[in-house]
């Protein structure tokens, strides 16, 4: 009787949609793809005069080292970053499901072989994987950050796949389509995929942030997109010079919205693994 109570009161706990969250990510995914209608400057344009100014009526974000309007630059540079996110995480979930798909149709042994490869690189940071597959790449640009974010951060969504994979592969329907002779992509895209996106949908929405942070992390270092390149990342790479002259807006303000950005993705996707855990547990 206290288990069936204890049950009923996590799924009950877990139940209150993240209305904030989804409203303000929202917000800010819409404003970056629609800045152009109200922001007041070229984001691209240095006022070679007006370089790092407090906010003030005309800039209300103030201006950052280069002299361009900030609050123009973040929401042009936000495009950006979601894009890096987004094109990442589409890397990442398409090398997890094959990857995953193929250790949980396979045997024994090949199985094992796959996890032990994917548990190795798990053991390796991935920052430290980044930064080596990026200096091998060459000069970074907005499709090899993506590329090198997404062939480093598959792996823990491919070891879901292989789990629900080793579930559904006894299934009547997967045996069926396997002895009348259906390819591997065939069986994954009809049979597989839709009994297990769910399972893992908070982790490729987690992931996303993931991307976005990873990037921004590696310009801060020095090592992400050229301050040209207009991202929410390569303006926190200015924050370092902004922070010797006291210019606390260049860094507080993008920093603002990066981490409320990454909050409500993270909130999105524990929702959507508490929804997919209650929908195991009834």
């Amino acid at each position: 009787m206290s288990v069936t109570k204890n049950r009923n009161r996590f799924l009950q706990s877990h139940e209150v949609f993240p209305i904030a969250s989804v409203t303000i990510l929202a917000v800010i995914i819409i404003g970056c793809l629609v800045c152009d209608i109200f922001i007041p400057y070229d984001p691209t344009r240095m006022m070679l005069d007006q370089i790092s100014q407090p906010p003030s009526g005309a800039h209300i974000f103030g201006t950052d080292t280069l002299g361009r309007d900030l609050f123009s630059v973040i929401w042009h540079g936000g495009r950006i970053s979601i894009t890096v996110g987004l094109l990442a995480t589409l890397i990442s979930t398409v090398i997890a499901v094959i990857y995953g798909t193929a250790a949980g149709l396979a045997g024994k042994k090949v199985d094992d072989l796959l996890m032990r490869f994917t548990e190795i690189l798990l053991s390796i940071p991935q920052i430290l994987m980044v930064i080596f597959i990026q200096a091998i790449w060459g000069d970074a640009t907005v499709l090899s950050i993506s590329v090198v974010i997404g062939i480093t951060g598959w792996m823990a969504v491919a070891k879901m796949v292989r789990s629900e994979v080793k579930q559904l592969r006894n299934a009547g329907f997967v045996l069926a389509a396997r002895t009348m002779g259906a390819g591997f992509f065939y069986i994954l895209r009809k049979h597989l995929m839709p009994n297990f996106m769910s399972a893992i949908m908070f982790m490729i929405v987690t992931n996303i942030g993931s991307a976005i942070a990873m990037e921004a992390t590696l310009s801060f270092m020095g090592l992400g997109l050229p301050t040209d390149i207009i991202s929410w990342g390569s303006l926190m790479s200015l924050s370092q010079r902004a922070m010797l002259t006291g210019a606390w807006w260049i860094l507080l303000i993008p920093g603002v919205f990066l981490v409320v950005t990454l909050i409500c993705i993270t909130d999105i996707g524990e929702y959507m693994r508490n929804r997919n855990r209650k929908d195991r547990l009834m």
